[in-house]
């Protein structure tokens, strides 16, 4: 049962319309991530749920009750923000219960709810302590303790993670999923970080231009990408595409490459979606995780330059003129101008119609 919903929600700042006309569901208990290029307007629609924006049309309910025109303080979310938002001359128990004083609850409740609040986050060794005085990683705890104390209908996360470091990031994701499932809360959470999403939601949701690129579960988000869009910005290294012609060989499907080899494709991806381009150009995709040095790909990889990284190196070059991404074996490191032969696994290809980038499946 959709907890959270948008019909038709549209933003526009005076005559630019920043986001079309969306429509979303998020399940009750569900970590949904938005995820997308800057200026993409995952940051709007987010601020919109919360009631810090105010959409140009459509209806948004949150736990079967319509908020559209609800003020944020009556739409019982808690947003989580960047900057953290933590008064600097409180301690962390009273940023945590500032709220709850707010609302003048009872000093008792206040009490149990914090203390509740801060062993579930490791923070009551510092329930004393200033902001100036916490990690950004013990910082975040406070706002996300703020923001659990409150007992909202949805958590809401605005790049939370952004200000601290590589490590501490891993460390905090990791915490964060797990207190939501602990809590069985519904969140939504932003991020411009391919891996945050990948690794945190349920399900992503790929923003580019306002619009909903793709919504589905991180696999098949990279698995089954909807276009191309979606195809180049999941993954790290991004795909590698190539135009290539469709054409026929000994009467079966084959591909002519940047490089001006043929290649019959494999009768398992011979698809016939795919008959219907023959003698056109298409975008072949595939991954460099899916790509090695070897026969059976294209012959003229050219290797403009390689990043060794550990268990894996990756050269990075061209076939034909197109930018073209390997993995390779560790020890494998070829100098910048080598010619390589690359190959792939053909079964994991993707093929993508020029026109409009969609899928060929």
């Amino acid at each position: 049962m959709s907890h959270v919903t948008l019909e038709g929600v549209a933003k526009s700042f005076g005559s630019l319309q920043v986001i079309p006309p969306l429509d979303l569901r998020i399940d009750k208990g569900e970590f949904v991530v938005l995820v997308g290029p800057s200026g993409c307007g995952k940051t709007t629609t987010l601020r919109m749920i919360a009631g810090l924006e105010q959409g140009s049309s459509g209806r948004i309910t949150i736990a079967g009750r319509d908020v559209t025109d609800v003020r944020p303080g009556l739409r019982n979310c808690a947003m989580v923000f960047q900057n953290y938002a933590l008064y600097p001359h409180m301690s962390t128990y009273d940023n945590i219960a500032y709220g709850m004083k707010v609302r003048r609850e009872n000093p008792e409740s206040i009490r149990r709810r914090v203390t509740e609040a801060s062993e579930l986050l490791g923070l009551t060794p510092y329930l004393e302590r200033k902001p100036r005085h916490l990690s950004g990683g013990q910082r975040q705890r406070v706002a996300i303790g703020r923001a659990i104390v409150r007992n909202p209908e949805v958590f809401l996360f605005d790049e939370p993670l952004s200000n601290l470091d590589a490590k501490l990031r891993v460390d905090m994701r990791t915490e964060i999923k797990q207190l939501q499932r602990r809590l069985g809360a519904t969140a939504i959470y932003v991020t411009h970080d391919q891996v945050e999403a990948m690794t945190m939601a349920d399900r992503v949701v790929l923003m580019n231009g306002g619009r909903v690129e793709q919504a589905s579960d991180p696999i098949e988000l990279y698995e089954r990408p909807a276009n191309l869009f979606v195809a180049g910005f999941i993954g790290t290294p991004s795909m590698n595409f190539l135009e290539v012609e469709v054409a026929m060989a000994s009467g079966s499907l084959a591909l002519k490459l940047p490089d001006g080899s043929l290649r019959e494709l494999p009768e398992l991806v011979a698809r016939s979606s795919l008959a219907r381009f023959a003698g056109q150009t298409v975008i072949f995709g595939i991954r460099p995780d899916d790509s090695s040095e070897g026969q059976g790909g294209a012959e003229g990889f050219i290797v403009d330059a390689i990043e060794p990284l550990g268990p894996h190196t990756l050269a990075i070059g061209r076939i034909g003129q197109s930018k073209f991404t390997a993995k390779l074996e560790a020890h494998v490191r070829p100098k910048p101008g080598t010619q390589l032969s690359v190959k792939w696994d053909w079964l994991k290809t993707h093929f993508f119609d020029p026109a409009d980038g969609s899928a060929i499946s």
